[in-house]
């Protein structure tokens, strides 16, 4: 029989066969990719291409997608506006996260993707969601991947699906008491369940307070300690930061955004087990890095921030457990079998 080391070989040889024949099928449409930067004194070679499973034929210079169309500039939080990227490409159904150009396709930033990594798939129905979110009242910005962008302009897409739990918010916003609520799996679960059905979610933090007329909302997710990500050369623990400002005498909110906030092990270890109230409590100020990925100015309603909260943090059902107050019924159903069927099973 196979040990794991032969079939990660085998595996891995898979992946590089597969890299080398893709490029090498799609080495006309890479070229003359090549030749149209170069008209745009964009200087690339072969080596700015390789082949990503999960995205296609993928180019990759710094900043590409600006020198590519000097119309897509950023605010001061590196967003791009998205009623300009609106006009600039075209979006296709079942294409989520990608805008198309008759010889590239932009794409939102890799933070969008699975465990934030550059190469895997989008997560799902939030960005769907953000880029149907359209009214009359709003300015909507995101987050692009500005260093790469794919040449394969096609409807090809990689395929995953995912389940996501509804939330129906049943108070009024001014109803709710400034203040804050830490949410956490059950405890007794064990690493198994908590993957499977917290999406790894350690905790989610949550803080309103409140200030002449307006409520601010702030959450962040801490999935467990083995969530970790590379940026800029050092490893960190990524968690989703929420930030919200609703006008009371309106009855709407009035911004919106959402983060990553990078923490190094000490600032993570430091935080997950305290709460907002951290800074104040202790002597020692914590100030992480942080990268915004999206922002809305205007009026969103309660409903529409319902909706894109729980899907920015899709795969949580701890968000369903606050806005609904408990856990989603199948998600306890299976719990309490699986607490049952391990009781009298156990030695």
């Amino acid at each position: 029989m196979d040990n794991e080391n032969d079939i990660l070989k085998r595996y891995q040889q898979q992946q590089f066969e597969e890299r080398m024949e893709e490029l090498t099928q799609n080495s006309s449409l890479i070229q003359s990719f090549i030749d149209y930067c170069d008209s745009k004194q964009i200087k690339l070679t072969q080596d700015n291409f390789d082949y990503v499973q999960t995205i296609g034929i993928v180019a990759t210079y710094p900043n590409i997608v600006h020198l590519l169309n000097d119309k897509i500039s950023t605010d001061k939080e590196e967003l791009v506006e998205v009623s300009v990227l609106d006009k600039e490409f075209k979006k296709e159904r079942f294409a989520s996260g990608y805008y198309y150009s008759d010889k590239y396709m932009v794409m939102a930033h890799p933070y969008f993707r699975r465990g934030h990594y550059e190469n895997s798939n989008f997560a799902p129905r939030f960005i769907d969601i953000y880029w149907g979110y359209d009214k009359d009242n709003i300015q909507k910005y995101i987050a692009i991947d500005s260093d790469r962008v794919r040449i394969n302009v096609d409807n090809r897409m990689y395929m995953e699906f995912d389940t996501w739990y509804g939330a129906k918010f049943k108070k009024t916003i001014s109803d709710i008491e400034d203040g804050i609520v830490k949410l956490r799996p059950p405890f007794g679960l064990e690493q198994f369940d908590i993957e499977f059905f917290f999406g790894n979610t350690y905790s989610l933090d949550i803080k309103w307070t409140s200030k002449n007329g307006i409520k601010v909302f702030q959450a962040e997710e801490f999935k467990a300690d083995k969530s970790r990500i590379i940026k800029n050369g050092k490893e960190y623990y990524p968690v989703k930061y929420l930030h919200a400002e609703f006008d009371n005498h309106a009855g709407t909110f009035r911004h919106f955004d959402g983060a990553i906030h990078f923490y190094t092990e000490e600032e993570y270890y430091q935080r997950r087990d305290n709460d907002f109230n951290h800074n104040n409590k202790n002597s020692l100020q914590l100030k992480t890095l942080s990268q915004k990925l999206f922002k809305v100015n205007g009026q969103v309603t309660i409903d529409e921030w319902i909706q894109l909260v729980s899907h920015y943090l899709q795969g949580d059902p701890l968000i369903f457990e606050y806005f609904e107050g408990k856990l989603p019924d199948n998600i306890l159903e299976t719990l309490e079998k699986l607490t049952t069927y391990r009781q009298n099973h156990s030695t």
